[in-house]
């Protein structure tokens, strides 16, 4: 893109859902891409989205340069007509490395003003030294209509300039573009400035000039090229050609770039099979003495053990740091790599206490003591940790991840961690904002095993009621195996719409799966998935106060009639400690509507418009209509207006969340008038099973008959 602008969020939207309407799921940041080089035009990035492969489409693969060929730039240049010096003048800008105006003139021979008032000045922007095309389209077109022999010469003659002008490196490009047979003394040069551009965060330009050296070299320096094509491919994201080009050094590679390559290999294929390779580390443990062999091959074991941390893996996370622990003592590196890769591994896994050494640099220091502070309670602590190292002020080599400290991949890791941050503190509409504007420059589908996209996902239904198209793009864009909580999803959707039957049936089949959720704490539906009694919740890593709300929100529900005078105004001054105006909106909704069953409408009504507004201010605006729904039809109720839904499925709607499933169905069976002996032939239990469950269910919403039973049926129903 030559150093041009993402489009705002809002702007790429349609573009994303009008691609997803042709069946073409394209990662934001790719369309991102593909607006920049063709600006901005519907139809031709429709045509040219469609001419790529899945892995381009979804940013596991560089886009190809040049882009495709396509109707609608042909039609649109097919009469042009320039001059050869005008054309190849044209041609030259489409192919640079950069857009320096000052070696375009010496290619040309024309002075400033004079290509400005050419043919080919029509076509181009001059402004303070630098050249672009007006429209990046014509690029495309000339590319693709130049012949091979053209192109070449173009090249070569660009050699030249740049030769005069003492830039080795671009003078190799272009020699190495121009020629047909290799230039392997080409080669070295290019990779060493490729790896200068990769550390810089130019991870685009690195892979071009590293795979030219790579096309080019023999030997060692092939290999050393394809080291750093390969890491600088998982720098950028591009999960699948990392995967081509650090593979291609195993077996027969030199054993000094196979192991500097490990580690983003392992990191590559975790993303693309959705696991961590299972390979035994120390089948892949130097066979020299060599110091720089054995860090990298530490470096490769702290990818490992943080990547099973991101999916629960706690036994292949205690095996790769078992030889990351050898690794550093081997070298000397404890400090510095081992103890702050081993505190974030653990903290990751859950266990913040387990170490509390801090590293440097973007992930094992600012990152790790973000999520640290967080999870003590202090998130606002977190959030400014983030954006200290944001700020460029502290700007420190991280050794766990050197070299890359500013790549797209880790950027993405912290962009993750600030809209996680923002969720835990109740400010749900900006944390949308926030991953938004990250998503269409980066790849946030790699990082936490794909909990950009959950959060996506949660923070749309939050905020729309519905999943938006950013949302279901990158979902395509994960692995099979990612956990990814759609029936959740569509259980919250349900909720939201006011679907409670459909709600509960969504977290029933979720349950019945085994519940997959990520290990860190994302807004979920603890008002449809709370159970009684064991097993214990799974715990899920978070801030203290969000653990509160659950429990909060599980007493609400459970707590039985009889017991509900002493027990919900405790709730309620609890729930006013919650910092998050998000968590402590549900707990208010749910004490709302718990009110209102019990008939007690003024104080009900006074909860629930508390959660609206509590929702509006974090920014959770599908939350708040909800709400706003509950209140006017308390209000409807309370005016007389007649209900055109059956009580028995209004009153499911309130049980749902005190109930277990089977508890439910049979108290609604119960209160259609079904005898026991029915009800066990219909759900297929024993009749002792049959009387269990009702006995659970009476004690639960307080009735001692199943004439009672019917009237609270019939008393719910009229105010839901």
């Amino acid at each position: 893109m030559h150093g041009a602008q993402a489009a705002a969020p809002e702007v790429l939207a349609s573009t994303v859902e009008a691609l997803l309407a042709q069946d073409v799921s394209c990662a934001p940041h790719v369309v991102a891409r593909l607006h920049a080089e063709l600006n901005g035009d519907p139809i031709t990035i429709r045509d040219v989205a469609a001419r790529l492969d899945f892995a381009q489409r979804q940013g596991l693969r560089p886009l190809p340069s040049p882009l495709p060929m396509v109707a609608s730039i042909e039609v649109r240049y097919d009469s042009l007509e320039l001059s050869v010096r005008d054309r190849d003048l044209l041609l030259a800008v489409a192919v640079r490395l950069d857009d320096d105006l000052d070696p375009l003139i010496a290619f040309d021979g024309r002075v400033a003003a004079e290509i400005v008032a050419s043919g080919a000045g029509e076509h181009l922007v001059v402004r303070a030294g630098r050249v672009r095309f007006r429209d990046p389209l014509l690029a495309v077109w000339l590319r693709a209509e130049a012949p091979a022999a053209d192109e070449s010469a173009v090249h070569r003659r660009l050699a030249a300039v740049f030769a005069d002008r003492d830039d080795r490196v671009s003078a190799d490009w272009h020699r190495a573009r121009a020629s047909l047979h290799g230039l392997p003394a080409a080669a070295p040069e290019l990779t060493r400035i490729a790896r200068e551009l990769s550390e810089a965060g130019h991870q685009d330009r690195a892979l071009l000039l590293s795979a030219e050296a790579a096309a080019h070299a023999a030997g060692v320096d092939r290999d050393e090229a394809r080291l750093v094509a390969g890491v600088t491919s998982i720098a950028a994201g591009y999960a699948a050609e990392a995967v081509a080009w650090l593979g291609s050094l195993f077996p027969e590679g030199a054993e000094r770039y196979r192991l500097q390559g490990l580690g983003g290999l392992i990191v590559a294929q975790a993303h693309l099979q959705g696991a961590v390779p299972d390979i035994e580390p120390g089948s892949l443990r130097p066979r020299s003495d060599d110091p720089e062999d054995w860090y990298s091959w530490a470096r490769a074991a702290a990818f490992g053990a943080v990547l099973c941390a991101e999916r629960g893996e706690r036994r292949g996370m205690r095996t790769w740091l078992e030889a990351l622990r050898e690794g550093c003592a081997r070298v000397g590196a404890e400090r510095e790599l081992r103890d702050p890769v081993v505190a974030l591994a653990w903290l990751i896994a859950g266990e913040s206490e387990q170490e509390d050494a801090t590293g440097t640099g973007p992930l094992t220091g600012g990152m790790l003591q973000a999520l640290r502070a967080a999870m003590g309670g202090d998130v606002d602590r977190g959030l400014r940790h983030l954006a200290l190292a944001d700020s460029g002020i502290e700007s420190e080599s991280d050794p766990f991840v050197a070299g890359f400290e500013f790549s797209p991949l880790v950027k993405a890791y912290r962009a993750i961690a600030e809209a996680l941050l923002l969720v835990w503190r109740g400010d749900l509409g900006e944390a949308r904002r926030c991953l938004l504007r990250a998503a269409v420059s980066l790849p946030i589908a790699l990082p936490f095993d794909g909990l950009g996209v959950v959060l996506v996902r949660r923070l749309d239904l939050a905020v729309l009621g519905r999943l938006g198209p950013f949302a279901l793009a990158l979902t395509a864009a994960l692995p099979a195996p990612a956990r990814i909580d759609q029936l959740v999803d569509r259980g919250i959707e349900a909720y939201l719409g006011g679907s409670f039957d459909e709600a509960s049936s969504f977290l029933q089949l979720w349950t019945d799966r085994g519940a997959p959720q990520p290990a860190f704490a994302v807004p979920d539906l603890d008002e449809v998935a709370v159970m009684s009694g064991d097993p214990e919740p799974v715990r899920r890593i978070g801030p203290p106060e969000i653990a509160l709300a659950q429990r909060l929100c599980a007493r609400v529900a459970t707590t039985p009639d009889a017991r509900w005078r002493v027990e919900g105004p405790g709730i309620g001054e609890a729930a006013r400690a919650l910092a998050s105006p998000f968590a402590r909106g549900r707990v208010e909704a749910m004490l709302g509507i718990r009110s209102v069953i019990r008939e007690e409408h003024a104080l009900g009504a006074e909860h629930l418009r508390t959660a609206r507004r509590l929702f509006e201010v974090a920014g959770a605006d599908a939350w708040a209509s909800a709400i706003s729904a509950r209140l006017e039809k308390l209000e409807d109720a309370a005016g007389g207006t007649e209900r055109s839904a059956s009580p028995l499925t209004s009153c499911r709607r309130a049980w749902e969340a005190v109930l277990t499933a089977r508890e439910l169905e049979v108290a609604m069976l119960a209160a259609r008038g079904a005898p026991n002996r029915e009800i066990g032939e219909a759900l297929n239990v024993s009749v002792r099973t049959v009387e269990v469950h009702l006995g659970r269910a009476f004690a639960k919403l307080d009735v001692r008959s199943r004439v009672e039973l019917t009237v609270l049926a019939h008393r719910t129903a009229q105010y839901l």
